[in-house]
């Protein structure tokens, strides 16, 4: 039997607790970006990829869109079931791995936003695979949004410094951190309690990609316009300008 990687045990029975967190607080203000870009055209279907609890998934839902969630951690997907049941909402939930999705040509948008999925993978090829799957289940000519770790960073400022900046009391907890300049990957302690009160400690790295990275590897999946700008928690914009202070990077990818 193979043996759990972090991110597995990480979201096990984590869906109240990670709905509390910090960077989970954003979802009005990110979905009214969403909107915005994809033109509040109703009909569209949308893929969200690495859903978890379903925040954007449920709002984007309540505002009209049909929206398929997808995730790897049956726990997430059982807190965004019951989110979705008690607002009387019928949301297509489903438990799949990013690097092997079943769609094909299905979805006339795709988001995947805080780190859903990419880049917690192993190594680059995993994370390149969650980039080819959702490509495929897109149609042509449709747009791809999702926010990524930014490799300029970490190179400027301390990660960990800036996640004990971020965290409330209550919140999962990172040390240790060590950030390795020829993969760019942070290997760092993660604490957290899940929604029974137990402890975990967890071992874990996260690929930092920069932007010109982002842009082969989408230009190479045969998308014609790629942008990419500061990922501001809650409010995503196409006026925030990527620099070395922002944490996370926002990509706008059309096909």
């Amino acid at each position: 039997m193979n043996k759990k990687q972090w991110y597995e045990s990480l979201f096990e029975n984590y869906g109240e607790k990670y709905d509390q967190e910090s960077f989970t607080q954003g979802t009005i203000g990110e979905c009214d970006f969403l909107e915005e870009e994809l033109g509040r055209d109703m009909p569209l279907r949308i893929l969200d990829v690495g859903c978890g609890t379903g925040r954007h998934a449920i709002e984007l839902t309540q505002r009209g869109y049909s929206v398929t969630g997808i995730d790897l951690s049956a726990s997430q997907l059982k807190r965004a079931a019951e989110k979705a049941e008690r607002l009387g909402l019928k949301i297509d939930f489903q438990q799949h791995d990013a690097r092997n999705l079943p769609f094909r040509q299905e979805f006339d948008a795709a988001i995947m936003l805080c780190e859903g999925g990419f880049p917690l993978m192993e190594t680059d090829e995993m994370n390149f695979q969650i980039l080819q799957n959702v490509t495929l289940a897109l149609q042509p000519k449709a747009k791809f949004i999702f926010t990524t770790l930014n490799g300029l960073f970490p190179l400027f400022h301390s990660v960990e410094a800036f996640c004990a900046s971020q965290t409330e009391e209550g919140n999962a907890t990172y040390h240790n951190n060590s950030f390795d300049l020829m993969t760019f990957r942070d290997h760092n302690i993660t604490e957290v309690e899940d929604d029974s009160g137990n402890k975990k400690i967890l071992d874990c790295n996260e690929r930092y990609y920069v932007p010109s990275e982002i842009t082969w590897l989408l230009k190479s999946l045969g998308y014609r316009k790629i942008d990419i700008f500061g990922a501001k928690l809650g409010e995503f914009s196409r006026s925030h300008a990527l620099t070395t202070s922002d944490f996370e990077m926002l990509v706008i990818a059309e096909k």
